[in-house]
């Protein structure tokens, strides 16, 4: 069965940087688009950033200019990097991506969901 699983998260200063990794693991026939969501104490989860399948990105506008979607197609893996954090950066980063299986030689896709990663960003 396909499974995300997300790495990276932790304490950080302010200013300071973190890398984030997704990784898919599985009968995985493709990896398609792929993206970061984050939710806030008290807040609803946003969409952080975004990555199809031919590498087009596009980031939400608080993290535009600091925050970096890249992917490793062989890999099966995607990853956040995050310059410059802030304390309202903090929150639990969750991996999305939509993932292709085989079902009778036919690729069938559907999201899947990581289980999510604390960032805390504090001096």
């Amino acid at each position: 069965q396909v499974q995300l699983v997300e790495s990276g998260g932790g304490l950080v200063q302010p200013g300071g940087s973190l890398r984030l990794s997704c990784a898919a693991s599985g009968s995985i026939f493709s990896l398609n688009h792929m993206g970061w969501y984050r939710q806030g104490p008290g807040k609803q989860r946003e969409l952080v950033a975004i990555i199809n399948s031919s590498g087009y990105t596009n980031y939400a506008d608080s993290v535009k200019g600091r925050f970096t979607i890249s992917r490793n197609n062989g890999k099966n893996s995607g990853y956040l990097q995050m310059n410059r954090l802030k304390p309202e950066d903090t929150a639990v980063y969750y991996c999305n991506a939509e993932i292709s299986e085989l079902k009778l030689e036919v690729p069938v896709s559907r999201h899947y969901w990581g289980q999510g990663t604390q960032v805390t960003v504090s001096s």
